[in-house]
């Protein structure tokens, strides 16, 4: 358990990340059903990637890591969690909006979808973006021991 933890944390990560880009290329302006549909179900691998991560990281944090005082001790090991949290908050917005889409795609309606939609939406898929990317060099600042006193 003590590889199978990690290398699950390491999966869900990068699960997280392709499931963004992905969610940043399929949305586009008078995006189709089908793809609604895609951006639904990949939004779905987001949502359940972010479980794995945080389950495997409270596994991390109490159970297989180095010990909760050394995480707690460490500013880097906060802001890290807080980027965690501040992505789980960004990503319900766009995920309302694709299960809004994507229901009325399944009772026969095409979605209106303006561009300033998209825009609203991509923007907060790219905040997510830029927030997972600094996370793991939190990481490695907190696997180093920087930031503790």
């Amino acid at each position: 358990m003590e590889i199978l933890v990690p290398y699950l944390h390491f999966l869900g990560i990068m699960t997280l990340m392709g499931s963004l880009i992905s969610e940043h290329l399929i949305l586009k302006p008078g995006i189709d059903g089908s793809r609604i549909k895609q951006l639904a179900t990949i939004d779905m691998i987001y949502g359940l990637a972010a479980i794995l991560v945080l389950a495997t990281g409270l596994l991390r944090w109490f159970v297989y890591g180095k010990g909760s005082e050394y995480y707690l001790s460490n500013p880097f090991f906060h802001t890290k969690l807080t980027l965690f949290a501040i992505m789980a908050i960004l990503s319900i917005w766009p995920t309302i909006r694709f299960l809004k889409w994507r229901k009325q795609v399944k009772n026969g309606q095409t979605p209106e979808i303006s561009e300033k939609m998209v825009k609203g939406t991509l923007m907060f898929i790219r905040i997510e973006l830029l927030l997972i990317s600094i996370i793991p060099l939190l990481a490695v600042f907190v696997a180093r021991g920087t930031g503790h006193n």
